[in-house]
């Protein structure tokens, strides 16, 4: 793809926006970066991005930005569908996404991983697999580490594995996975999709350029999954009850059984049938053993041993903010979970713990629908403390099952589920929300709820140990 000379502007100064920036101007292109938020808000990027000889816009955009530019790349947090985006593209400007922009300079096989949840630890999973099997991996996308600072470094790995989210699926067009996996869809992000359909078709896109011999990993225990899947060509490897004369993964107590009926399916690896031992594995849930199925059948796919898998799930903690654990105070058990920012994730982390939960709930409404937590509400709650934004809703929905109570804080929720809470419960934060309103992300959220249930132990603020 040629760059040079080219007026290219991108959309959003974030992290994925400074990586674009960057690799554009480093390939001659005439770049102009623009941000609807005020200068002030986007923080020393702005100098950085100056100090590289880079134009920068802040505040809204000029129309005159995007009429000017012989292309146009969004960054994954801008909708493909603003004004000046639409208008550009009914003009003839070429828009695309940062992954579709990078896909046009990696030549390795990408393992890409995709779902409403699971994304990131599947995608740490396979990657933690491929790099103990002594392959060399690259592990980024909507992880954090963009694929545009991977092309622009230069430090070719064997395989790349991304996890890739439906905003950044809504702007490929010859983006292709070689090894596609598919883990869920459930409701999400409907404050940005006209309807669910909308949303669900964003992600079943990982597969349209597929070719017959590529692969797709898919959840057919998911029945959204199984019938939107049911058309493709390509080799499919199916998951967690493969059927008996289907290729993929079961699972069966503490064991996932492997099997590759198909002649010649994967034998670069030289294994048809073989099983992991799931009773050591450290993350909570039903559902984080379906991860680990869609994670082996990938590295797999991508050339991984059955040793190196079964020692990376071993050794896998997973993520913070992810069911974390944070500290067990006068009997009660605290744990972080600020990434489930949708009902789905919600219900998932409940089903983990069968002690009386005290839950934590609330921030940016997305356009969910809260009224499903209803069902498992009056066996496993205790006490609801709802905050954010998203209070009033959650409130209405569910606040009739359990004693409910609303906080303007997190100190506020912290020491509100701490009263509620007896020995032998669970404090869980899992706030079924975006971040938005109160954080710059869910990350910042968990933080603040580290730090305060912290606190809440004199032994541990006394000495500065950190969780």
């Amino acid at each position: 793809m040629h760059l040079a000379g080219k007026n290219i502007t991108v959309v959003g100064l974030g992290r994925t926006g400074m990586a674009l920036a960057r690799f554009l101007k480093n390939r001659g292109a005439a770049v102009v970066v623009t941000d609807s938020a005020s200068e002030e808000d986007l923080g020393p990027q702005v100098q950085d991005l100056r100090q590289m000889g880079i134009a920068l816009e802040t505040g809204q955009h000029r129309t005159a930005t995007f009429q000017q530019a012989d292309l146009i790349v969004l960054s994954p947090g801008v909708p493909h569908t603003i004004p000046p985006v639409v208008r550009a593209r009914e003009t003839g400007t070429v828009v695309i996404g940062e992954i579709e922009l990078a896909s046009r300079f990696i030549g390795e096989p990408i393992v890409a991983v995709t779902g409403t949840n699971g994304k990131t630890t599947t995608t740490e999973l396979v990657g933690d697999m491929l790099k103990n099997s002594g392959v060399k991996v690259f592990v980024g996308g909507n992880i954090g580490k963009p694929l545009i600072g991977y092309v622009d470094a230069g430090d070719r790995a064997d395989v790349v594995v991304a996890e890739i989210s439906s905003f950044q699926l809504d702007t490929i067009d010859r983006f292709r996975a070689q090894i596609g996996v598919l883990l869920n869809i459930t409701a999400d992000h409907l404050d940005r999709y006209p309807d669910f359909e909308a949303y669900a078709a964003s992600k079943m896109r990982l597969f349209e350029n597929q070719q017959s011999g590529d692969i797709a990993v898919l959840n057919t225990s998911d029945p959204l999954v199984r019938s939107l899947t049911a058309g493709l060509k390509n080799k499919k490897l199916l998951y967690p009850q493969a059927g008996k004369d289907e290729n993929g993964a079961v699972i069966n107590g503490n064991r996932i059984r492997f099997q590759l009926k198909d002649p010649g399916q994967l034998d670069a690896v030289g294994h048809r049938q073989w099983s992991l031992d799931v009773s050591r594995v450290k993350l909570r849930g039903r559902h984080n053993l379906e991860n680990a199925c869609a994670a082996g059948l990938a590295a797999t796919a991508a050339g991984a041993r059955p040793e190196a898998i079964q020692t990376a799930l071993d050794r896998y903690h997973g993520g913070a903010h992810r069911l974390e654990y944070i500290e067990t105070i006068d009997g009660v058990e605290f744990f972080n979970d600020s990434k489930a920012t949708n009902v789905d994730a919600v219900i998932k982390a409940v089903e983990c713990f069968r002690q009386p939960v005290v839950l934590i709930m609330g921030g940016l409404d997305k356009g969910s629908d809260f009224v499903p937590l209803r069902g498992f509400f009056q066996d496993r709650i205790k006490s609801l403390i709802v905050m954010g934004e998203a209070a009033g809703l959650i409130r209405s929905a569910l606040g009739d099952l359990r004693p409910t109570a609303a906080a303007a804080s997190m100190e506020e929720a912290v020491t509100r589920a701490r009263q509620a809470a007896s020995p032998g419960d669970v404090v869980l934060l899992s706030p079924g929300c975006a971040s938005f309103d109160m954080y710059d992300n869910y990350a910042q959220r968990g933080d603040d709820f580290r730090r305060l249930v912290t606190e809440l132990n004199p032994n541990i603020a006394d000495t500065g140990d950190e969780t």
